[in-house]
């Protein structure tokens, strides 16, 4: 029996659609249909149900599953037994991580791991919404939330400190700011309410009513650029606005937020050489991020 066509039977078993296995494995949809019935012919069986909502197991594939992953498993065994097939990780990887932390953190880090294994394929979505493991959207996620529940692998990546930033030109033209009082006389940028997709980002509660917010943007980078221009006052992320020289830290004594975030994949991935090595290194680049990511 081919060992190939196995694994896409597991990819395909584990995300339940062609289009999500495909990309997991690095191919065209239709080599993993053809992978499949290749499988389904060897073995007499059929191993799936073709639904309009995805691809279920059959009681033939569902037997068939465990006895792949234990496959999988000694495979994985025996490649980290043998350090020397470490260059060589390949397939693919999906990323998702909140825009901020995506953009201005992680896209320059994952270059490294990119040079450190060039036929690994890494996808990073760096997106102002949250991204789910639950719809798979990608194999792992660096959110703002912590799942209550579900087949997850679940750390706590990194704590961030976010900060009152404002323009030199800004503060030129407005009363000046010597104290958290003083902050009810100017204007802010935020976050649309209504598109708002973690409670974490709620931070002007008790420094601003809604009538002092001049600009809203669903996405932080703009708000941080809307600053630099001079539009008003928001709270960023020291990682991302200690960096920018047209910005001024405001009141940090007095106005400093603290977050998490954490980083989640499914259970079933926990083996897999490239998903751990992902893995690994994601959390060593957050470790060594710490006085960035703390403003320090």
């Amino acid at each position: 029996m081919d060992w190939d066509n196995l694994r896409y039977f597991l990819e395909v078993a584990r995300a339940g659609r062609l289009t999500t296995a495909a990309r997991r494995l690095a191919v065209d949809h239709t080599t993993v249909s053809r992978r499949l019935q290749a499988l389904e012919k060897s073995m007499g069986l059929q191993l799936f149900l073709r639904e309009p909502g995805g691809y279920k197991l059959t009681e033939a594939g569902r037997n068939l599953l465990p006895r792949v992953e234990a496959m999988e498993s000694a495979s994985v065994a025996i490649e980290h037994s043998l350090p020397s097939m470490g260059d060589g990780l390949s397939g693919q990887v999906r990323i998702g991580a909140t825009e901020g932390y995506g953009t201005v953190m992680l896209a320059g880090q994952l270059t490294g791991l990119s040079r450190r294994y060039p036929h690994l394929n890494i996808d990073l979505l760096a997106l102002p919404r949250a991204v789910r493991l639950s719809r798979h959207e990608a194999d792992i996620v660096i959110t703002l939330e912590r799942p209550e529940r579900g087949p997850f692998i679940i750390t706590r990546l990194t704590d961030y400190v976010l900060r009152l930033y404002a323009s030199p030109a800004y503060l030129d033209e407005h009363p000046p700011i010597r104290s958290r009082e003083d902050l009810a006389e100017h204007r802010f940028v935020s976050y649309v309410d209504d598109l708002l997709f973690s409670k974490e980002l709620l931070f002007l509660d008790g420094i601003a009513d809604a009538r002092s917010i001049g600009l809203r943007s669903t996405s932080l980078l703009a708000q941080q650029e809307a600053v630099a221009m001079g539009a008003g006052i928001a709270i960023l992320p020291a990682f991302s606005a200690d960096a920018d020289p047209r910005l001024r830290l405001l009141l940090p004594e007095e106005v400093s937020f603290t977050r998490t975030f954490w980083m989640l994949m499914p259970i079933e991935f926990k083996d897999l050489a490239r998903m751990r090595t992902t893995w690994d290194y994601l959390k060593e680049m957050a470790q060594q991020s710490q006085a960035r990511l703390l403003g320090q």
